[in-house]
Order: C-alpha cells, then sequence, then structure tokens
C-alpha cells in the first residue's frame, strides 16, 4: 500500500475541476458545497435526481454513473479529481436491494472506467466504510489498514464496499498517474444524518444481543466532511481509517439516546427489528447483527500522520450530537 507524505499547501493557491458524484444525497450535497466555496475550484455535481434545494456554486449535471455517459462529462470538463460519495449503503434508500448493488458495483465500474479515460484525472478520492473489515469474535482490538478481514462481509451495503474497494484498488494499478486516497469511515452520525444505524436508534424500544455489549466508535458528520476535503486537498494516497477518538459501549449510547433495550439472543433479532421497524429503515441483515454483538475498533494513526486528518469531535462527542438533536426543544414561556 503506497502512501505520499502530504504536502504543504498552505498559502498555495490550487485550481481544479472536482466531479462529486451522490450530491442528491445529504453527505455528497454538503462536500460538493463545501468545495464550491473555494474560488478555485470548479465543481461538478452528479446525480440520477437534482438536490431537494440548488446547491450554490456547482453545475449540476443529471446523470447515471452506471451510463457511460459520465465518461463524456468528465472528458469535456477535463476533471482532475473525482471525489465519490456514490455508494448507497441502504436497499431502502435504493428501492430494493438488486438495484442497490447495481447502483453501488456496476455504477462504481463505470465511474472507473470513465476515470481511466479522462487524461486530465490526477485524483481519486473514495468513501468507503470500517464494515468492510467485518465483524466477529476473531477480530483485532483496532484495525490497521492494512489487516485482513477476520470475517469478511458476505451481504449487503459492507460486501459493496469491499467489491467497490478491490475495483479502486485495481483502477490504482492501471492508472499509477493517478493519485488514490480511500477513507474507511466508522458509522457517521450527526443532528442531519440518517442512516440505518441512526434509525436503529430512534427505535421506540432498541434490541440488543444476548451476552453482548459490544464497542463501537462513530465519526461526526461534520468530521467526515472535512476529512474528504483534506483529501482533495492532500496528496497523500493509500486507505485511511477515520474514527472519533475514544469508544462508546452500545448500551451506554443507548442510554444516551433516552431508549429502553430488549435484550434477545442473536437469531431473534431481525424478528424483533422488523416488528418494531415495519418500514424497514434499520438494518437488522446478518452482518448488521454481527456488528452489534462484537462492535468494532479502528486504528486512525495512520490519517493523523499521514493524511494530517485529526477529527475535532471524539466518539463521545459525535454520538452526543445525534443524541441532543433527538431531546424535544424546552420551551420558556
Amino acid at each position: 500500500m503506497v502512501r505520499l507524505a502530504p504536502s504543504n499547501t498552505k498559502g498555495v493557491v490550487m485550481s481544479c475541476t472536482v466531479l462529486v458524484t451522490g450530491v442528491s444525497r445529504f453527505l455528497g450535497g454538503r462536500m460538493a458545497a463545501r468545495l464550491a466555496a473555494d474560488p478555485h475550484m470548479r465543481v461538478i455535481g452528479v446525480d440520477v435526481v437534482a438536490p431537494d434545494e440548488p446547491i450554490p456554486g456547482i453545475d449540476f449535471v443529471r446523470a447515471d454513473i452506471r451510463n457511460p455517459v459520465i465518461s463524456k462529462v468528465m472528458g469535456e470538463a477535463s476533471v482532475d479529481t473525482v471525489v465519490h460519495m456514490g455508494v448507497i449503503s441502504t436497499p431502502k434508500q435504493a428501492g430494493g436491494r438488486s438495484t442497490m448493488k447495481d447502483i453501488n458495483v456496476i455504477g462504481t465500474m463505470q465511474l472507473l472506467s470513465a476515470c481511466q479515460r479522462t487524461p486530465a484525472l490526477r485524483r481519486l478520492v473514495v468513501k468507503s466504510t470500517s464494515a468492510v473489515y467485518g465483524a466477529g469474535p476473531k477480530d483485532p482490538a483496532l484495525f490497521t489498514e492494512e489487516m485482513e478481514p477476520k470475517h469478511r462481509p458476505s451481504s449487503g451495503w459492507a460486501k459493496d464496499s469491499a467489491e467497490v474497494e478491490g475495483y479502486v484498488r485495481g483502477f490504482g494499478r492501471r492508472r499509477p498517474d493517478v493519485a488514490v486516497a480511500t477513507l474507511r469511515f466508522a458509522n457517521i452520525v450527526g443532528p442531519r444524518m440518517r442512516t440505518a444505524l441512526t434509525a436503529y436508534f430512534g427505535l421506540p424500544v432498541v434490541p440488543t444481543v444476548l451476552g453482548f455489549d459490544p464497542r463501537l466508535q462513530f465519526t461526526h458528520e461534520d468530521d467526515a466532511l472535512a476529512a474528504l476535503e483534506c483529501s482533495v486537498r492532500s496528496d497523500a494516497e493509500g486507505t485511511f481509517n477515520v474514527a472519533g477518538s475514544g469508544m462508546l459501549l452500545l448500551s451506554q449510547a443507548i442510554r444516551m439516546v433516552d431508549r429502553r433495550e430488549i435484550i434477545v439472543p442473536a437469531p431473534v433479532v431481525p424478528l424483533v427489528g422488523r416488528a418494531l421497524d415495519p418500514r424497514g429503515y434499520a438494518d437488522f441483515s446478518p452482518e448488521s447483527v454481527r456488528y452489534l454483538s462484537y462492535g468494532r475498533g479502528l486504528d486512525t494513526s495512520a490519517a493523523r500522520d499521514i493524511l494530517g486528518f485529526v477529527p475535532e469531535y471524539s466518539t463521545p462527542e459525535a454520538f452526543a450530537a445525534l443524541a441532543a438533536s433527538r431531546r424535544p426543544e424546552v420551551r420558556v414561556a
């Protein structure tokens, strides 16, 4: 795994054309807006549907990255940086598991094919997930980026993300002139994030696995955006774990959101979960149940020492921001 030391870009004017995928979703849209605030960056936002509200300063292109037309868009704009945030985490977002896999895996393959044919491209930043490490009893206390999963994910978003990373590594070998950075985030939380995990903590009663109280790590939504922007501006390349410092036990997190837990055997968790969440926003797949049993810890020293990124929020602080957003406002008469 090749990594370069980050360059000191303070005071240096950098002009580039950045393409951001997935801009109709929360993080993608905010990432595009954040980059567009820099007058030296031209930002092209791509998604199959327009954002709910226009994003100031970007050129929006309604396009499906599964369609080869994305190559034309990138070529005509001489895109030199791509930020890939178009991997969908829940089937509910995509309209079903098969569509989700098609968007995640086939979409990434088409995007990388377009990157391959774009001579101006110099940097690729990929938003990934620590779920690629899986979860199980043989896991280390902290995963480093070089470690192979002890329990490889076999379904859902985690498996899609592992496949996506494999295709990204292949692209890096074919285009060694392009600096590739893959960021593996711990679960992203915050006042505005809506994910399967935040839906889980929003259930009226939270199902947990009998005999387990796993250690969890979180990344605040603002830190996730800051890490991605840092990677766009850096020349560091490789794979980087990103998470707030410290840990929370699942039982602590449940108390912080003022919920009660119902403790059941692992095989029963999906049944109870689906009964409590009939709309299906939370995830009770086998991968999720394993995570709720064993948790996951990340070593983030590479992000600090090589990428030059240190989160502002610790894991407890990031989760506290989510918890605070769910408390009813106290109105003073």
